[in-house]
């Protein structure tokens, strides 16, 4: 009984597994190998390879009867894939696609029936085929080019910042000075109200001459 229970949960995680797609990146030219494997005993009666955007009657691979149908595979799969191994050795139903091109990109589903089993799927693969020399994140000229062009326009803008900042730095000084020059001046009258003005003492001083 808890064999059972271990077998039927192992079926259950593998099936959970089975809906987690898997990421495949290939060179346009390349052989891609799309993996799977048949879970559980007897015969495999039915291998389906199908794509995502195909037509249901149209397949990548369709293997039954212990041979292939190229007349119900899809034009442009035709001639180009084949079983990884002929005799399916340990339940391996991986296929492999030969001379991928950008076209084969896509999401491709492996789906086996055994004896007395209806279809079910097995693996799920997201294919994406570039062309060669076509990196992730560009080339490194570009992008050293891109990295040059930033630092330079940070630098540019430093340098605006600065320039614009002499004007301020300069007006800001001139209205301290004259402002501590003002209140010095207003702080010496309050401490000595009893002199007079500089216009003052001398008209003063030309009175006292004009009466003696």
């Amino acid at each position: 009984m808890a064999a059972r229970r271990f077998i039927a949960l192992l079926l259950f995680v593998l099936a959970s597994n089975a809906e987690d797609p898997q990421d495949i990146k290939a060179e346009s030219g390349d052989d891609a190998t799309l993996q799977c494997r048949s879970h559980g005993d007897g015969n495999i009666l039915l291998l389906e390879w199908i794509r995502a955007d195909l037509k249901s009657d149209e397949y990548v691979f369709i293997f039954r009867d212990n041979r292939s149908y190229e007349d119900h595979q899809h034009p442009s799969f035709i001639g180009r894939v084949q079983l990884k191994d002929p005799e399916m050795k340990n339940r391996d139903v991986s296929v492999i696609l030969k001379n991928v091109n950008i076209n084969d990109t896509g999401s491709y589903k492996c789906r086996v029936a055994g004896d007395r089993k209806a279809l079910k799927l097995m693996n799920i693969f997201n294919l994406t085929v570039k062309e060669p020399g076509d990196k992730e994140g560009g080339d490194k000229e570009g992008g050293d080019k891109q990295r040059g062009d930033k630092q330079g326009g940070d630098k540019e803008g430093n340098m605006r910042g600065r320039v614009g900042l002499i004007p301020a730095c300069v007006i800001v000084a001139v209205i301290v000075a004259v402002g501590s020059v003002i209140l010095y001046k207003v702080y010496k009258r309050k401490k000595n109200p009893s002199v007079p003005p500089a216009d003052e003492a001398a008209d003063e001083t030309d009175a006292l001459k004009y009466k003696y």
